[in-house]
């Protein structure tokens, strides 16, 4: 079984057009964990009509981390929740993870939006690309990984405040395979670039990639990350 964990805070707009990406797969071995951070709005209400088992979350990290511990399946897949996933985008995920013998995959990326989002998301991946084999590299917004290492690595460091999934792949690249599925990939909502700007996105992102080869994780707000801060612009 495949179990699907997704951290929220106030995403009534976005997670039911996840859900419903997530219902269209040719595929069904999974379940649907929706850890909350105690949402205001209708989350909850959504979540629940779907079928998804809730829990307590918290920030991204701790939300990931208590999904996990009531997670089935051997294999876990969290998923942010103003991603959408393509057709198919499960059954080609989880052939290319076995067949590619990973432990811990993460996705090409493909922002919604205009052509300059378009080019952000091809540098991002070709860095990614370039990089995994020296610098690991798992986007949150989807990562999958077998349940036995997770729980082996102790999971996510929910002291950091931001990165913590790349924190995490790298701790996973000591003692697994880690790697990319390129045969599919995952639409993220550009809000974050229409709330704050694109240039402000790219610097900050790029200082955050600085600190955690120089200085290490991110474990002090300096970067000002706010979980909800982008969940009033819906799509």
């Amino acid at each position: 079984m495949l179990s699907i964990i997704i951290p929220t805070l106030n995403e009534e707009g976005y997670l039911p057009l996840l859900l419903e990406s997530i219902k269209k797969q040719n595929f069904d071995d999974y379940e649907i964990i929706v850890a909350d951070n105690r949402s205001t709005d209708e989350t909850l209400e959504v979540a629940k009509k779907n079928n998804c088992t809730v829990v307590l979350g918290g920030l991204p990290g701790k939300a990931r981390n208590e999904g996990s511990k009531i997670a089935k399946g051997d294999v876990l897949l969290f998923l942010d929740a103003d991603v959408l996933l393509k057709p198919n985008f499960l059954t080609n995920a989880l052939r290319d993870f076995k067949n590619q013998k990973l432990d811990v995959a993460t996705f090409p990326l493909l922002l919604t939006g205009n052509v300059i989002n378009k080019k952000i998301s091809h540098f991002y991946n070709y860095w990614v690309a370039i990089s995994q084999p020296f610098l690991a590299h798992a986007f949150g917004a989807a990562l999958l990984t077998r349940k036995d290492i997770y729980e082996k690595l102790g999971g996510f460091n929910e002291e950091i405040k931001l990165a913590e999934d790349h924190e995490f792949s790298r701790r996973a690249k000591k003692i697994a395979r880690c790697g990319i599925i390129k045969s599919t990939c995952v639409m993220v909502s550009d809000r974050r670039f229409k709330i704050d700007g694109w240039f402000s996105v790219v610097i900050r992102y790029f200082l955050c990639e600085l600190h955690l080869i120089f200085l290490g994780p991110v474990k002090s707000n300096i970067f000002n990350y706010k979980f909800n801060h982008y969940s009033k612009n819906k799509k």
